[in-house]
């Protein structure tokens, strides 16, 4: 079968490469795009081609593949399934404008979509979306081959939800996979895209103009973080691949040329013997690219950081949360202070070059004083890069439920929705309130470094200056100063809607 497998992006987060940085000038017909390349649609394309199904690769990203382009190539080469892949609720508008053009050029052809958001929405979708036929829960390798065998019984499908006579049908779950070391390495050449080293939440900011690319080494987190969904889709379990398979794709990335790789894992530094493998197959092979990854601060494997460093470890990127234990112990983050400053301060001590601190304000229950210990402990840290972003609740966080269970949140109006909690929780800030206090937390940490750390600040600005414009290097130092207009905004949930309320009513709570 001929498969048309398609990355449904969210246009706020990514972005051509200005032409000036353009090192290719190329007439081959590549784009170079600030963005992460869409692992999921590459991991599966390969494993389909074993099973002797031919597939094509589209990326929304790409100029000459939205949708009316998409639709023209359904026309023109009649592919006998289409698979689409959502991950979040704000590509969710994309997914339904495009599943409705591709219907419209091919009324008979299966659309089936895949990913985290569809996953943990399957029957919501299926519901609101007439245009796609079936939703595939969980990961992809096994399923898609099973459902393209038997696209004349997709009841026979473990995993898949559809529709029969016009009703949802919710196949028995397919368990999680356990030995990932049994599929092909990802394709990463069919897509005519050059993915570039990038913040593409940020500016995007550019870090590298190196051949790029992504890489998943393992699966899921154990951790129960109040804010994260990925306990829910992994069932709180951490699988992974050995260290001879990574290895192994490592040996043929470094043979394509990659100079930097970034490990997309849900938490890299959870087994220091399988770190300590994996590294020490880097400098015994003497791959040349450098590397970063994400991880926990509480990890047992910080003390392989040396060992890291030594195989061209660049990058740690650390879920620090805020600068209060009580509002750490209030997301679940079960971290503390003392080993956040600990895992940072190994982390540059080794020599890693950059570090990164993901923060959240506007949390239940946190107070302008407390978000201000939150930048005032950032500035303490030796971290070179850092973002503070409002607390949001997502369909499949405990988050989320908490709100269902306060009625905040209608879970069956409101699953296609996604909430800043300064929005509609009475017990966290005002939105308007947050900001004005991310503003004054971002002047203190800015000025904090520029007169405490002047040396490092001008080298993490001189290396975003060897590849971005000056104009685009301004707007990531002033982002945090203005408000950012995205092309979808949250929603408000529909009880607040019908009530007329714009803001939850906080005079009844208490915010002491």
């Amino acid at each position: 079968m001929h498969v048309f497998m398609v990355y449904v992006r969210d246009e706020n987060f990514y972005r051509l490469l200005p032409e000036e940085l353009n090192r290719s000038r190329s007439d081959d017909g590549r784009i170079q795009v600030m963005a992460f390349p869409p692992l999921g649609i590459q991991t599966l394309a390969p494993v389909l081609r074993r099973h002797g199904h031919r597939v094509s690769l589209f990326d929304t990203c790409h100029p000459h593949m939205q949708a009316e382009h998409l639709a023209q190539a359904v026309e023109r080469e009649r592919p006998d399934v289409i698979g689409l892949s959502c991950l979040s609720t704000t590509t969710y508008p994309a997914l339904k404008n495009l599943a409705r053009r591709l219907r419209s050029a091919a009324l008979k052809i299966p659309l089936i979509v895949g990913g985290a958001f569809a996953t943990m929405n399957a029957d919501h979708i299926l519901k609101d979306c007439p245009d796609l036929n079936c939703v595939a829960v969980g990961e992809g390798e096994e399923l898609l081959p099973d459902y393209l065998d038997n696209l004349d019984n997709p009841g026979a499908v473990a995993g898949l939800v559809w529709r029969n006579a016009g009703k949802v049908v919710r196949n028995a779950l397919r368990p999680l996979l356990q030995d990932l070391d049994q599929f092909p390495y990802p394709d990463r050449t069919s897509l005519p895209i050059d993915y570039i080293e990038s913040l593409p939440l940020d500016v995007p900011a550019v870090l590298s103009l190196d051949k790029f690319c992504t890489m998943q080494t393992s699966r899921g987190c154990p951790y129960a973080c109040i804010y994260c969904d990925i306990p829910a889709l992994s069932q709180g379990k951490w699988r992974y691949r050995s260290a001879a398979h990574v290895l192994g794709e490592m040996q043929q990335l470094d043979d394509l040329g990659y100079g930097s790789i970034y490990l997309t894992d849900d938490h890299f530094l959870l087994n220091r013997k399988r770190i300590g493998e994996i590294c020490g197959g880097i400098l015994e092979r003497r791959l040349k690219f450098r590397w970063g990854c994400e991880g926990r601060v509480d990890a047992v494997a910080v003390d392989q950081l040396p060992l890291m460093k030594k195989a061209n470890c660049n990058f740690l990127a650390f879920g620090v949360e805020a600068g209060s234990q009580k509002v750490l112990d209030r997301l679940n983050k079960k971290q503390t202070l003392r080993q956040v400053e600990h895992a940072i301060s190994e982390a540059k001590r080794h020599g890693i070059e950059r570090v990164h601190g993901f923060f959240v304000i506007g949390s239940p229950g946190e107070t302008e004083k407390e978000i201000m210990t939150s930048f005032r402990f950032a500035a303490r840290l030796k971290l070179d890069t850092f973002g503070f972003n409002r607390l949001c609740a997502y369909r499949g966080t405990p988050l989320w439920q908490e709100y269902v269970d306060r009625e905040i949140i209608d879970d069956q109006r409101d699953w296609h929705k996604w909430f800043k909690c300064s929005d509609i929780d009475p017990t966290a800030l005002p939105g308007a309130v947050v900001n004005r206090v991310r503003m004054k937390g971002y002047a203190l940490l800015f000025a904090r470094r520029v007169f405490s750390r002047p040396l490092r600040t001008y080298k993490l600005l001189s290396r975003f200056g060897k590849h971005m414009k000056s104009s685009d290097i301004f707007k990531m130092l002033w982002s945090p100063f203005r408000r950012r207009t995205l092309s979808r905004s949250p929603d408000l949930p529909a009880r607040s809607m019908e009530r007329g309320l714009e803001e939850p009513e906080r005079d009844a709570v208490s915010m002491a």
